[in-house]
């Protein structure tokens, strides 16, 4: 990509308050479809970016959000940028994706999250799994964010630029606790060789994958599984759905309603409402 069209990309990124992650997201992005073609990107058709997100598509079996982030990448060049007309560039929307979110069992959680010795990578996937964050608030997670007296976590500038609060498990607050003993003062719990920035979104995924490696836990996807845990397992305990929503910042309540129903296990311990009355009608007829 041309200098001078990156740092334009860049100045509206900027201005319109994007965050950091989906920064560096649409820039790889508009990189690839540079590199694709060899050609200046303000250069190209509406008819040759479609038939590179259809390579995506068809040939490179890209996840479904993965080709989301190189449509609104382009919608944002070609559109927010380059401020070029419908007549000369469309792109179809996407739809929301059909597809259950991955999930394990409450076993199989367990078993990962303790797979690993080192206390900071135990400590990650503890947090991250009991209070239900991305990957890319857990790596921003500092001291200042933990409510001890109400056993909440805040999450500041989560998804959209919003904050929120989040439950705080016992295990994640002793685990952090003994991080700050071990090796604090720090500005994030999970930082890099610089303690005063946080650890890459890269290298968290990439202790994910180590203790699921280690824990012979089948994959079922990406770090992103054990906030996905999160909200099924309070489902199963009967929470209230309006305050899962509120804990993993869902502005949507159907987004959050597409944990309900996930694990086939659960599902085969529900019983239907007809043969629940059938029960109180026996146990009325004996009475």
């Amino acid at each position: 990509m041309a200098s001078a069209l990156r740092e334009a990309v860049e100045l509206r990124m900027r201005l319109r308050g994007f965050s950091p992650r989906t920064h560096e997201s649409y820039i790889h992005a508009l990189e690839e479809l540079a590199r694709y073609y060899r050609l200046p990107l303000d250069t190209l058709t509406c008819e040759q970016v479609q038939l590179f997100l259809d390579e995506l598509i068809s040939k490179r079996n890209l996840a479904w959000a993965t080709v989301n982030v190189y449509f609104s990448a382009c919608r944002f060049l070609y559109e927010q940028v380059l401020g070029w007309p419908k007549k000369r560039f469309s792109i179809p929307r996407r739809g929301r994706s059909g597809t259950r979110p991955g999930i394990l069992s409450p076993e199989e959680a367990d078993r990962l999250i303790h797979a690993p010795d080192n206390l900071k990578h135990r400590a990650l996937l503890v947090t991250t799994l009991e209070s239900g964050l991305r990957v890319s608030e857990v790596v921003r997670l500092k001291p200042r964010h933990i409510d001890r007296g109400r056993m909440m976590l805040f999450v500041e500038q989560g998804k959209g630029h919003k904050d929120r609060y989040t439950i705080l498990g016992e295990e994640s607050l002793d685990l952090l606790g003994q991080l700050w003993r071990q090796e604090g003062p720090f500005e994030y719990f999970f930082h890099g060789r610089d303690k005063s920035e946080p650890m890459s979104v890269g290298t968290a995924q990439a202790i994910y994958y180590q203790a699921l490696e280690r824990s012979g836990v089948r994959k079922v996807g990406g770090i992103h599984v054990l906030r996905h845990c999160f909200a099924t397992f309070l489902m199963e305990a009967g929470e209230n759905i309006f305050a899962i929503r509120q804990w993993m910042g869902h502005q949507r309540l159907n987004t959050t309603g597409r944990y309900m129903h996930v694990r086939s296990d659960y599902l085969k311990t529900i019983k239907s409402p007809l043969s629940r009355l059938k029960n109180i009608d026996r146990i009325l007829s004996k009475a």
